[in-house]
């Protein structure tokens, strides 16, 4: 495996899964999607999401009026399915932990979709890094600091790239500017899919 490409305190593994592990991957998540399907999230204040999203592990992150949260079932009361066993691979190359994660969150990203400034904070703890994998069509991936504003760097993510977000770069504001649709022929309608790897508590 090659050394990441180090950006904010952001370690960016480019290019770490070929593209017969991608095609397997999303196969994988064709399965997670038949048990949990994904769901068209709004925000507490009842915004809408561009985003669609599902979860596999033993929590899944959801967001409704009710707030941001974890919970052991998907909103139409079923449990999530397992987190796929690629994704937990991909954990254990890049993590540098031995915990496993409790939450894959699976975000699909349409034609227009995008994902603002934000931390993952609903966790109990900073300790632990996301593992952020990308499927589909580029993202331009914004990274920021620990604070909201000042400078930030962006980069271009392409299918097969993970993302380890830890340490300094584990609270750090981040988000999808947009993506570049159709630019893979990965998913046969276009789109982007990125799986986020959490520990939860």
């Amino acid at each position: 495996m090659r050394e990441p490409l180090k950006i904010k305190g952001f370690a960016i593994f480019k290019g770490l899964l070929d593209q017969e592990t991608q095609a397997e991957l999303v196969g994988d998540l064709r399965r997670v999607a038949a048990i949990a399907p994904f769901v068209s999230p709004v925000t507490p204040s009842g915004k809408p999401m561009s985003v669609r999203m599902t979860s596999a592990g033993r929590l899944g992150w959801v967001t409704d009026r009710r707030g941001y949260r974890y919970q052991k079932q998907h909103p139409d009361g079923m449990e999530w399915p397992p987190i796929p066993a690629i994704a937990l691979d991909v954990w254990q190359q890049v993590s540098g932990v031995d915990r496993t994660p409790d939450c894959c969150l699976v975000n699909y990203y349409g034609e227009g979709a995008r994902m603002g400034m934000h931390q993952d904070k609903d966790e109990g703890s900073f300790d632990w890094p996301v593992v952020s994998l990308s499927l589909g069509d580029e993202g331009l991936f914004r990274m920021g600091n620990p604070e909201r504003g000042g400078k930030t760097e962006s980069l271009w993510l392409q299918s097969g790239d993970v993302v380890v977000m830890g340490g300094v770069a584990r609270p750090a504001f981040h988000g999808v500017d947009r993506i570049r649709f159709g630019s893979s022929r990965l998913l046969p309608k276009g789109g982007r899919i990125n799986l986020t790897l959490r520990v939860v508590a």
